[in-house]
């Protein structure tokens, strides 16, 4: 096995997972709780973009479930924030499960 050819393989992997981490900032998913009550979009980078809350989702009178439904959609749409991330990363990799790779 040739080693140079292994290491040019291996700094265009790096920078083909820099490229498609730094694109990641730009894919957004989104996630809806309650019947689109709350909706939450994140980025590919696990990031909270937005989260929208109609107004008939606010009972003052129950506050609790307004919170349960931020937690929920938030979590759902860091969930499928992490997917994305792995589905984008893993065609680099052609599946591989490197070490210390955040997929």
């Amino acid at each position: 096995m040739d080693i140079t050819k292994m290491m040019k393989q291996v700094q265009k992997l790096q920078q083909d997972m820099a490229r498609v981490q730094e694109e990641l900032a730009y894919k957004t998913v989104d996630a809806s709780v309650g019947g689109g009550a709350v909706r939450v979009v994140c980025n590919g980078r696990q990031e909270v973009l937005s989260i929208e809350i109609r107004k008939d989702a606010v009972d003052l009178d129950d506050l609790e479930m307004l919170q349960d439904m931020i937690v929920a959609a938030v979590n759902e749409g860091l969930r499928k924030s992490q997917e994305l991330a792995a589905s984008e990363l893993s065609r680099l990799t052609g599946g591989l499960n490197l070490p210390g790779m955040p997929f």
